[in-house]
């Protein structure tokens, strides 16, 4: 009688923990096989976990074994992703792409005949002492040659590296400069990507001809036998965290995989995220590699486009420049502010701005549910009127045309740039100087260099730094110092900039700068939010309001008895009501991980989803 062997199947994409089925042979941990579940027609992929002992019921068999793998540390990561971000470890594995043969190895040599300066030779070196550091670098300052740099001493010695960037950074440019130093062996990998592309890349990395991948989240979760450096670009990028289950950061992700595997990490951005900037030791790089002289101008005006910005707007046209307007989402965004000081109404208990439910008539904290009535005169200088703001890029986009009727405008948003060649197309024909004004989002803040750009107009970014949110400050200050970027790469730039409160942008753009921002915003957090405190967001969504309600109820009343962990706030979501359900949200906070860890895999709705590291 042939020997009968147990084993621990993670389902793929299944929420269920792994299940017990048998084997006449014996399996290897992280092979993909086929497996039955109840009463399901179609056999489901599942992943080996474990071995164990004969147990005490009937098993199912096992019914195909795939030549498909996932290496131990694909295993070990995903058991990390599993118990952090609070997911089964079938929806884990799900995350990856599997070995499907032995890769092999092929030896190449780089030279990219870069020549650092001073300054980046100092950082190349400081980074090379730190194996996980970060590199708090300028715009313009030449990060990306301390990249090639670094990738090529990996390469050359035969290993793979990783470059990550938001997916609307990776620019025609930035491949170009990657492919001009690794021909062939370098691959870009993002959702546009084609499927048979896709297949050619995973070759490529089994046969050793793919070397380094730059790519979106995604990329990290290829088959690496190799892997020796992760980079991520723009690190500060919330574009990182996903909104899918499992809700996990990408970028606080690389840094558990470099300590626990070895691996050299770099975090990079001119605006780095308050918690890199807090866990990393980092180098400050403030040169630029181009001279550049910017002047920033602040403006207060309810209209968008007010004389002062187009007469700005002509006389740049007229010397044959370019011009970018920024909003801060493609949208009709809607914001409260006082029309006289610019500040939004702030709840008395959270130091966040209340967000307006307008059927209600009431302004509420989303962090602890403290509710008012609008107030009639701003709380703050009490004599300015609280009011609502319109507008939206294809509003700037027909108001530019019509006043200038002979200049080519054109929108860059997600709703228009739509594939990769659109992308493409559109930043070929700025960089040719075919455009004149290029309306956009935040996707002209991604490492786009536009050299004949010098004036950047900055909209609504008062709706930013008055959001339901601790982050708020951090993100504006974040995005007008990465805008500006964007003009006088080359020469002179001017930056033009819609604000009701010009004294908090002027003072850390012009009389100080973000370094000094980013130590006083971790006094001011410190006995309250990350990178101090953990916080995650349960929510509850329904198609019947009432059961969501009384769901959210149930475990307010469980989580008010763990002493570690503080309900911070709880109700109605932001956005109510998504695809028919009703939603809301519990608010949780502490300074000890595990017992928030715990606390949320103690959560057993079905009608739940958790956000752990919430950034909402």
């Amino acid at each position: 009688m042939s020997q009968i062997f147990y084993y621990e199947i993670a389902l793929l994409k299944s929420p269920l923990e792994p299940l017990t089925y048998e084997f006449n042979e014996p399996l290897n941990l992280g092979q993909k096989v086929r497996v039955k579940l109840a009463r399901r027609k179609n056999l489901m992929d599942g992943v080996v976990v474990k071995e164990v002992p004969q147990p005490d019921f009937k098993c199912s068999i096992i019914e195909e074994v795939s030549e498909a793998y996932y290496d131990t540390t694909m295993l070990q990561t995903a058991k990390f992703i599993a118990s952090y971000y609070i997911c089964s470890l079938g929806e884990a594995l799900s995350l990856y792409t599997p070995f499907n043969q032995t890769p092999s190895v092929v030896s190449k040599t780089f030279e990219s005949k870069i020549e650092l300066s001073n300054e980046q030779e100092k950082a190349f070196e400081f980074l090379e002492q730190n194996k996980q550091a970060l590199l708090f670098a300028n715009t313009g300052s030449g990060k990306t040659e301390i990249y090639i740099k670094t990738i090529e001493k990996h390469l050359n010695e035969n290993q793979q590296a990783i470059l990550l960037m938001p997916e609307i950074s990776l620019t025609p440019q930035m491949q170009k400069r990657l492919e001009k130093v690794f021909g062939d062996a370098v691959a870009i990998w993002h959702s546009k990507v084609t499927k048979k592309r896709k297949e050619q890349i995973i070759e490529g990395l089994h046969n050793g001809e793919i070397k380094l991948i730059a790519g979106a989240r995604s990329a990290l979760f290829l088959p690496y036998s190799r892997l020796g450096l992760i980079m991520v670009d723009e690190e500060h990028d919330e574009s990182y965290k996903s909104d899918q289950k499992p809700r996990l950061n990408v970028k606080d992700l690389t840094i558990y995989m470099a300590k626990q595997f070895g691996y050299q990490l770099i975090l990079g951005s001119a605006t780095p995220s308050i918690s890199s900037f807090h866990k990393l030791p980092y180098i400050r790089i403030t040169k630029t590699y181009f001279q550049s002289q910017k002047v920033l101008t602040f403006y207060d005006s309810q209209f968008a486009l007010n004389d002062e910005v187009k007469d700005k707007i002509t006389r740049v046209l007229q010397q044959n420049q370019q011009v970018i307007v920024f909003l801060p989402t493609r949208a009709n965004y809607k914001y409260q502010v006082c029309s006289s000081c610019g500040k939004s109404v702030e709840c008395p208990y959270c130091s966040v701005s209340m967000s307006l439910h307008k059927n209600a008539l009431a302004l509420k904290c989303h962090y602890c549910g403290y509710t008012q009535q609008i107030p009639q005169s701003c709380p703050s200088c009490g004599t300015g009127i609280i009011h609502n703001l319109r507008v939206g890029t294809a509003q700037i986009e027909e108001e530019l045309q019509t006043l200038f009727a002979s200049k080519t405008v054109m929108r860059f948003d997600r709703d228009s740039i739509t594939t990769d060649s659109k992308l493409k197309a559109v930043l070929n024909d700025f960089n040719d100087e075919k455009i004149d004004i290029l309306v956009g989002t935040q996707m002209l803040s991604k490492g786009h260099d536009y050299h004949n750009v010098t004036l950047a107009i900055v909209l609504g970014i008062d709706s930013i730094l008055n959001m339901n949110s601790y982050k708020a400050r951090e993100r504006a200050l974040s995005l007008l110092i990465q805008i500006a970027g964007r003009s006088g790469r080359k020469g002179f730039g001017e930056v033009m900039v819609q604000t009701k409160n010009a004294d908090f942008f002027e003072y850390y753009m012009q009389e100080n700068d973000y370094e000094q921002f980013l130590k006083d915003e971790l006094v001011f957090r410190e006995d309250l939010y990350p990178p101090f405190f953990k916080m995650a967001k349960v929510v509850f969504a329904h198609t019947n309001g009432l059961k969501a309600k009384e769901e959210m109820q149930y475990y307010v009343k469980q989580f008010a008895v763990i002493k570690e962990v503080e309900v911070v706030g709880s109700g109605e979501s932001a956005v109510f009501k998504i695809a028919n359900k009703y939603r809301y949200e519990i608010i949780l906070r502490s300074s000890n991980i595990k017992a928030l860890i715990q606390t949320l895999h103690s959560v057993t709705s079905a009608m739940a989803v958790i956000d752990m590291d919430t950034i909402k």
